[in-house]
């Protein structure tokens, strides 16, 4: 890992130390309340960041053993996941979340040098390098975090993300969270 990417790592591991600290504090019946995403409620968003953890994981994995994998087995079923996983409990939303950051942490602090430049492909996109994954993680962190609608939004950003210099769609994502704050 560079020192881009280590500065990247240290960032997500911020800013999932800070969703996590939000995670644990969303009383159960306040998991079932709306969040910013129509349709979804903050059990939703925080299944969502879980399985989302998962699947770049499973990419890296991929990058890692020089095979190119599907971020998700199926668009149904992480559809299924999501809804299956939201109605679960607050511990064990947080816990799904905290054990799925961790798992993607140590693949990524894992992963040779060569392995960041294998192409890895997200649904609706290109082929792009692994490392790529790493900006695409914190910006699902950092927005999803303010999905939540719990206390955490835009004015919240540390200025390292709120300025991050970000391909397109990733700072298109950002700019509208940013407007409707």
């Amino acid at each position: 890992m560079d020192a881009a990417q280590r500065q990247l790592s240290d960032q997500l591991d911020h800013a999932t130390q800070r969703l996590l600290g939000t995670a644990r504090v969303i009383p159960e019946s306040e998991l079932r309340q709306p969040s910013l995403l129509p349709g979804w409620t903050r059990g939703h968003v925080l299944t969502h960041l879980a399985r989302n953890a998962d699947a770049m994981r499973n990419l890296l994995a991929g990058a890692r053993s020089g095979e190119e994998r599907l971020m998700y087995a199926s668009l149904e079923g992480r559809e299924e996941d999501i809804e299956q996983g939201a109605g679960r409990s607050s511990k064990e939303l947080a816990d799904d979340l905290a054990s799925s950051a961790m798992a993607l942490r140590t693949v990524m602090l894992g992963l040779p040098d060569e392995a960041w430049q294998f192409p890895v492909r997200v649904p609706d996109s290109g082929p792009f390098p692994a490392e790529q994954l790493l900006p695409r993680r914190l910006v699902e962190v950092e927005l999803h975090h303010g999905d939540l609608d719990y206390g955490y939004g835009p004015a919240d950003w540390p200025a390292a993300f709120a300025t991050m210099d970000l391909p397109e769609p990733l700072a298109s994502l950002r700019q509208d969270r940013l407007q409707r704050a």
